[in-house]
């Protein structure tokens, strides 16, 4: 077998400010220090007219509302005689009726397509359903990152156990670092620290632990519950900072302005994993069942932090078996009852040490090759096995191109 030579990965890529960015970004890195000799190339996706920065890494850029920047995408790619082409897909960052403009890039490759998911929807309409079909129908291998996004290709896109992938997220290489230093360097001695990481939206659940925290801060007085993130780009482009707003006023409401801390910043993956690390207790209080996947929750989890999440699908997965707590949706209460499992660590201690890990072989064991360099191998495989064969016929098909809708 010819070892892979050039591999394009295609989706967001930093500065942009999402989750998938993010993905992307660390993914292309892990792949391209994963061997020598391998050239790595990333085709960025820019949403609504902005322009980014870029590093080298990316190559060409998207407008994702451009159908023409789509086929001059797609002849780069065949020019550049890449292998592989590794698409981040979520129905949102690609233009056209449920994405579909990504479809004129991905029928018009002449090698072989590895798409990884970030969602998998349970209820799609006629387009996403059409769209998706087709992504399937034109990929060598279908990834996802947790096994319930199996279970709905499956069942719901009737898609070949065969053809799917499962490869759990990627979590960074990251030393143990002890908390209390973190702490110190951040500004959060002598505190009970519980974290939120992400850009900042309705659908992230703060209220819910806004309002958990008077009941916590009854049996811990030094608990402070720290929100570390931008507000998300869309939803500053439509409302400002309304949102981020309307959050720090139930905060004065409830007069807990000493122990609720906004941190209007979106972070690099070095000071991401400062905060974590100084972290007791991560939470994921989001209100969405349907989330497939979780970048934060990962990281966290990966760094042996205790987590307590709502129950969307990948904290599902992830935290059963003991591994992290469940509570309810929207259920502030339910929070405030795990304070002596959770938030109540004796002080100095938050249960992430190495010797406290040693408790947890369930955690240690489920992380074991989750590391983005994991990762990047486990890619590496699927698509050193991904054949051109395998999708030639489909997209000579002529149902290619944008669904109708109907």
């Amino acid at each position: 077998m010819t070892p892979l030579r050039r591999i394009a990965l295609i989706g967001n890529s930093l500065p942009r400010r999402c989750g998938i960015a993010t993905f992307t970004t660390d993914l292309e890195r892990a792949i391209a220090n994963s061997r020598p000799n391998l050239q790595t190339r990333i085709v960025a996706m820019n949403d609504h007219g902005q322009t980014y920065d870029y590093p080298r890494s990316v190559a060409l850029q998207i407008r994702d509302g451009t159908i023409e920047d789509y086929v001059r995408a797609a002849a780069f790619l065949n020019a550049g005689q890449f292998d592989v082409v590794c698409l981040q897909h979520e129905f949102g960052i690609f233009g056209g009726e449920a994405g579909a403009h990504i479809l004129e890039l991905l029928t018009r490759l002449s090698m072989p397509v590895i798409t990884t998911l970030h969602t998998v929807l349970a209820k799609p309409t006629a387009a996403q359903r059409a769209v998706m079909e087709r992504i399937v129908e034109v990929s060598a291998k279908i990834v996802v990152m947790a096994n319930k996004g199996r279970e709905l290709l499956r069942s719901i896109y009737r898609v070949p156990d065969d053809k799917i992938e499962v490869i759990a997220h990627g979590i960074p290489d990251f030393p143990f670092v002890e908390p209390d230093a973190a702490k110190a360097k951040l500004g959060f001695s002598d505190r009970s620290v519980i974290l939120t990481f992400g850009l900042l939206s309705p659908s992230k659940g703060i209220e819910v632990m806004i309002d958990a925290m008077p009941s916590i801060l009854e049996r811990r007085a030094d608990a402070v519950y720290v929100v570390l993130g931008a507000t998300h780009p869309n939803l500053v482009r439509d409302q400002g900072e309304a949102y981020r707003e309307s959050l720090m006023k139930r905060v004065r409401d409830l007069g807990g302005e000493d122990h609720v801390v906004f941190l209007d910043q979106f972070v690099d993956q070095a000071t991401l994993l400062e905060f974590i690390s100084m972290c007791d207790v991560y939470v994921t209080p989001y209100l969405n069942e349907a989330q497939m996947t979780s970048g934060t929750l990962a990281y966290s989890f990966g760094l042996g932090k205790p987590v307590v999440s709502t129950p969307y699908w990948h904290a599902l997965e992830l935290l059963n078996d003991g591994r992290g707590v469940i509570v309810p949706f929207g259920n502030a209460a339910a929070i405030c009852s795990l304070r002596r499992r959770s938030v109540s660590v004796p002080h100095g201690s938050t249960g992430t040490s190495p010797s406290a890990l040693s408790d947890c072989p369930s955690a240690i064991q489920f992380c074991t090759g989750h590391s983005f360099s994991g990762r990047a191998v486990a890619c590496s495989r699927i698509t050193s096995r991904a054949g051109a064969p395998s999708i030639s016929a489909a997209r000579s098909s002529p149902k290619s191109g944008a669904p109708d809708g109907s």
